[in-house]
């Protein structure tokens, strides 16, 4: 238990040095572009938003590989990896070909959304730059799925981490310019800088695949394969249900800061410093939840199923401790964290009582990543993908829109929420999100403690 435990929680730790690298890829295009002007900014808050949502989803049904590799590592089948790997090109050549016609051609988009025609043309401008850096994201997306999936998630976190050392100085001198010799290129310089550290990434990764001993094994550069039907189709029943699960818990709550704006200046800027707050701490469960779906496959393909069992635990068991002491750590200290974001008073109060919440939020949330990503090690996809759907967006999105903006709660008189007000998204995200887990949260133990001898018994396609 102690060695599975160590195992996991030191996976974990090196994906979220990595996540936290890529998360201050956007921080730091925040910072710059609010120094070079508030038109910049409030262009690049559209262009991210609308690029992490086309992303995300498709880098989902990528991540959504890694049981598929990780059991066949377990198994010992190196030249099937290798050979999945290759199969899985034509899954990602699809996805990239999805993602850039959105981003070349965001115009339906932005005009559904009602975004300002004073901001679209520099909008427009930033997706169409990024567009072409969306393969090799993809790809190194790619990467490091493969990497997680045999448990060598550290040379991954080495190239995110020096390919933020790039770009923090990159974003700056693009977009602010160097007097007399380089004109700054605004919100434009973002999307430059972001575009030459993604090439950049992804040539790192081919060098590494072709140059460490490590990778030998799989023979991951041996002639690509013609398509293979059965591989495919069941790369796409994992990856298009997972990548459609993800676009719905991201847009559940990407959508609320759009819902909470029209509540005026106060409300806005204490939601943002909340939400930042929780996607910070996301970080924590989704390492994690990555770690252990990556043991419980590995031993699940090498036949050990109890093996499988008590890494679904020992990855159970540290969310919920984790999870727990994060979030009374947030109770315990929000007046000096929203003392940091903020100076005026009555953000600083309405955050405080949202950081509230967030406790509350942050241990649902955190159960749930975990449940998701392990439910794909027993091939169930579609069921999270309607759970999100009709929870997430329903309970949570609409119910926090109705209750803040509605009367038909008043009925029900359900006096602790709080309509007119933030409050009331993360009242109902909090109960949809406890929903949510305590529907899939029984069907992955169901599936865990049902299949007993599934990898001896029935061949994995590769």
């Amino acid at each position: 238990m102690s060695s599975e435990r160590a195992t996991i929680m030191r996976h974990a730790g090196t994906v979220m040095v990595g996540q936290l690298a890529v998360m201050a890829f956007s921080i730091t295009d925040t910072l710059v572009a609010g120094r070079f002007a508030d038109t910049a900014l409030a262009a690049l808050a559209v262009a991210s938003a609308t690029y992490v949502t086309v992303h995300i989803s498709l880098m989902g049904m990528l991540q959504a590989l890694l049981p598929v590799w990780a059991e066949l590592h377990g198994a010992q089948r190196h030249q099937d990896v290798g050979r999945s790997v290759r199969q899985a090109l034509y899954l990602c050549a699809i996805t990239t070909a999805i993602g850039m016609t959105a981003l070349l051609c965001p115009g339906p988009l932005l005009n559904w959304t009602q975004v300002p025609a004073a901001l679209q043309e520099d909008v427009r401008g930033y997706l169409n730059i990024i567009a072409f850096g969306l393969p090799a994201s993809l790809l190194f997306r790619m990467y490091s799925t493969l990497n997680q999936s045999l448990g060598k998630p550290k040379l991954v976190t080495w190239v995110q981490v020096g390919a933020l050392a790039v770009k923090v100085p990159l974003s700056v001198v693009l977009v602010l310019g160097i007097p007399g010799l380089l004109p700054p290129l605004g919100l434009a310089g973002c999307a430059w800088a972001t575009l030459a550290v993604m090439l950049l990434m992804l040539g790192l990764a081919i060098w590494l695949l072709r140059t460490q001993s490590f990778y030998k094994p799989y023979r991951i550069w041996a002639p690509i394969e013609k398509p293979h039907p059965a591989t495919l189709l069941r790369f796409v029943r994992l990856g298009l249900p997972s990548g459609l699960a993800i676009g719905v818990e991201v847009t559940s709550f990407t959508l609320m800061s759009l819902f909470i704006a029209r509540l005026g200046v106060v409300a806005t800027a204490s939601h943002q410093i909340v939400s930042n707050m929780t996607a910070v701490l996301y970080m924590i469960p989704l390492s994690l939840a990555i770690a252990s779906s990556s043991r419980v496959s590995y031993w699940i393909g090498a036949g050990h199923i109890h093996r499988a069992r008590q890494a679904l635990r020992t990855g159970l068991a540290l969310i919920l401790i984790l999870s727990t002491c994060l979030a009374g750590l947030i109770g315990w200290q929000r007046e000096a964290i929203v003392s940091f974001y903020t100076q005026s008073p009555e953000v600083a109060a309405l955050a405080a009582t949202l950081l509230l919440w967030l406790m509350l939020y942050h241990v649902a949330d955190a159960v749930q990543v975990f449940t998701v990503f392990t439910l794909r090690c027993y091939g169930i996809t579609v069921l999270p993908l309607i759970t999100y759907t009709v929870l997430l967006w329903g309970m949570g999105l609409a119910g926090g829109y109705e209750v803040a903006y509605g009367t038909g709660f008043d009925v029900l008189a359900l006096t602790w929420l709080t309509p007119q007000s933030p409050i009331a998204f993360w009242q109902m995200g909090s109960l949809a999100l406890y929903a949510t887990t305590a529907v899939l949260l029984p069907i992955l133990w169901r599936a865990a403690y049902r299949n007993t001898e599934r990898s001896q018994n029935t061949p994995q396609n590769t």
